[in-house]
């Protein structure tokens, strides 16, 4: 499992034209799943993401993470991030899950990351649905996480 993390400071997923999910100061997270994750993956990923130390301290240093802040989370679904391009110019996806386990280990991302945060803290996309998400990168700063190690290391 993937997530690629943003610190933000607000971000909202529209679809058809209506909000369906909106934070202030937190985190932007997308979620890609493979065909090999499990509840292990995504329970890891959810606390990884919450216990992230990315925002910062009084001192100016990244110390803090959005539980510390109570800041919120925006999760968004992106099977994409699972793309292989090694060959050619046109992606494959072959990695990543079907669609029916793909939004089952979302859902439960999202349950575990509620857990965590609160339920109120944590707003989502639509899962398989086009969508548009805007956002104010603060920092920037992006980071890259995933569950497994890659090539067994």
């Amino acid at each position: 499992m993937r997530a690629l993390v943003q610190r933000v400071t607000k971000a909202n997923v529209t679809v058809n034209g209506k909000i369906t999910g909106q934070i202030d100061k937190g985190l932007l997270i997308f979620i890609g799943v493979s065909g090999n994750d499990d509840e292990s993956d995504a329970k890891y990923l959810a606390e990884k993401c919450a216990n992230l130390r990315i925002f910062e301290n009084s001192q100016e240093k990244m110390n803090l993470s959005v539980q510390d802040i109570e800041g919120s989370a925006l999760v968004v679904s992106q099977f994409t991030l699972y793309a292989d391009t090694r060959r050619g110019n046109r992606p494959s996806f072959t990695e990543a899950a079907s669609p029916e386990k793909g939004e089952r280990l979302y859902e439960f991302f999202v349950e575990q990351l509620r857990a965590l945060l609160g339920e109120k803290k944590v707003a989502t996309g639509v899962f398989r649905a086009m969508m548009d998400v805007s956002l104010v990168n603060d920092g920037p700063v992006t980071i890259m996480l995933e569950s497994k190690p890659k090539n067994g290391n």
